[in-house]
């Protein structure tokens, strides 16, 4: 396996591969690599003919008070993890690298970035979107794929790409049921153990949605009442919306997610669930 970091280089083994008929599956990350992300790559294997994968925490995604200086990185443990399920070759950019000096240029996903993690996050949508298509120009996957739990980051990436195959995939999770993230990391094991109330949270609302519970704010003020019970919980948001346009829901028909974000102690963790009727 190897490890490119110039985008030059990444360009040239991509023609090569190209020129040989050979199609590639990428994984866009930025690193701390657990099975969530292992699931992906797995994945992508099974798609194409080369699986590549990107390892870049994206300064643009985060904001003036948020945790890019101290997000988890360990490059060594994330290159065992990613050559245990087949990855070719790992894209790992630096900053400069990527946003050159005088880099001036942004990609805005109208509508769908200015909800649920857009509201409190308003410029995070505007970096996924830029470095995701500085990705896709680089590496010029035939198929990406992105995890379900990142719900909205689907949604807007397949809303700018939509002539590329994008695959959506289920939230992986821990055994008890907390959708892994490498912010998992900043937990305390009080902090850990609260943090369960997301999925528990999520469960009560299919439960009460199968029981014919179709009220919107019912369904909501159910998961927030659970999650304010929890002393380490702060609520973000939690909201029901359509599945496609991320338009909030006064009832649930058809497809929908119930989608939530909450503050449990410094770390702010996001969960969601599908909901279809």
């Amino acid at each position: 396996m190897q490890i490119i970091e110039t985008i030059a280089a990444m360009k040239a083994s991509v023609r090569e591969i190209k020129a040989q008929g050979g199609t590639i599956a990428l994984v866009p990350t930025m690193g701390y690599l657990h099975e969530g992300h292992l699931a992906l790559m797995r994945a992508g294997r099974d798609l194409a003919d080369h699986l590549f994968i990107s390892i870049f925490v994206n300064p643009t995604q985060f904001g003036p008070a948020e945790d890019l200086n101290k997000y988890p990185r360990d490059l060594e443990r994330d290159t065992q993890l990613a050559a245990s399920v087949g990855v070719e070759s790992i894209f790992f950019p630096s900053p400069d690298e990527m946003y050159p000096s005088g880099y001036a240029t942004y990609i805005n996903v109208e509508g769908l970035t200015t909800g649920l993690c857009g509201t409190s996050r308003p410029t995070h949508f505007r970096g996924v979107a830029t470095v995701v298509a500085k990705l896709f120009n680089i590496v010029e996957p035939d198929v990406a794929v992105f995890g379900q739990k990142d719900y909205q980051q689907l949604v807007v990436i397949e809303r700018m790409v939509a002539d590329l195959k994008i695959v959506a995939h289920p939230t992986v999770r821990e055994e008890d049921g907390i959708a892994m993230s490498s912010r998992n990391k900043y937990l305390n094991p009080e902090e850990r153990r609260e943090a369960l109330v997301l999925s528990r949270a999520l469960k009560d609302v299919r439960k009460a949605l199968a029981a014919g519970q179709r009220e919107a704010s019912v369904l909501k003020g159910l998961a927030r009442a659970l999650i304010d019970d929890a002393p380490l919980c702060s609520v973000d948001y939690v909201e029901l919306v359509d599945a496609g346009t991320l338009a909030p829901v006064v009832r649930v028909e058809g497809r929908c997610v119930l989608a939530l974000a909450v503050k449990i102690g410094a770390t702010r963790l996001i969960d969601n669930i599908l909901l279809e009727v």
